[in-house]
Parts: C-alpha cells; structure tokens; sequence
C-alpha cells in the first residue's frame, strides 16, 4: 500500500473527500517528523512508537580500497512495533509469547522467595 492507497482507504472508511484526508495524513506524518526531530517519541498504544536514534561515529573499511574511514555520527528515525501490532502480523509467535510468560512467572516466584530466607 503506498500513500495514494492509503488517502483512498481513509476517504472511503470515513467518508472523506480524498483532498481532506489526504490533509489529515500529511498533518499526522508531519506531526511525528517534527516530533521526532526534536528529539521527542511519538507511541501509539498498540502500534507502535516512533523515536529518534542516535549512531555514534566509528571507524569503517572501504571494501573496494581496503582504506579505512571515519564514519561520522548521525541521528536516525526508529521505529518499534507495539504488542497488538505484531500479534496482527504473527498470531502463533503471539500466542507462544503469551503461553511461556506465565511459566516464567510462576519460576521467578520461588526463587525470590527463597532469596528472603
């Protein structure tokens, strides 16, 4: 889906024109840009969350020269899918997540007990 598909599928769920939701998408995305820029995060409960990374500067090789070079520090957009988000991609890995917390619960449970004595 790209963003044309995207403005349609808003128009059409909501009853928009297509130039209206077309405003609504370009001021969410360029809340979350400038959001994002500023050094901010930007969560979604259940999608996920938008934040900046910053890349520290390291040295690299050149692979065709062999020569090494700086490689300079920068700041980088990132993204982290949320629980609900990616349980809608992939329900079983989902679903064996949920299944072995439990398990890991009920473990640490005894071992802190026995720490108190």
């Amino acid at each position: 889906m790209n963003k044309t598909d995207l403005i349609e599928h808003l128009a059409a769920k909501h009853e928009l024109s297509k130039a209206e939701a077309g405003r609504i998408l370009e001021t969410l995305l360029d809340a979350v840009v400038t959001t994002v820029k500023k050094g901010g995060a930007v969560s979604i409960p259940g999608f996920g969350s938008f934040k900046q990374h910053a890349r520290a500067a390291r040295n690299g090789v050149n692979p065709s020269t062999g020569a090494k070079i700086k490689i300079a520090a920068a700041k980088l957009p990132k993204f982290t899918a949320g629980a609900g988000f990616k349980a809608a991609v992939d329900p079983k890995a989902a679903a064996k997540k949920a299944a072995a917390k439990p398990a890991a619960k009920v473990a640490a449970k005894p071992a802190a007990k026995a720490k108190k004595k």
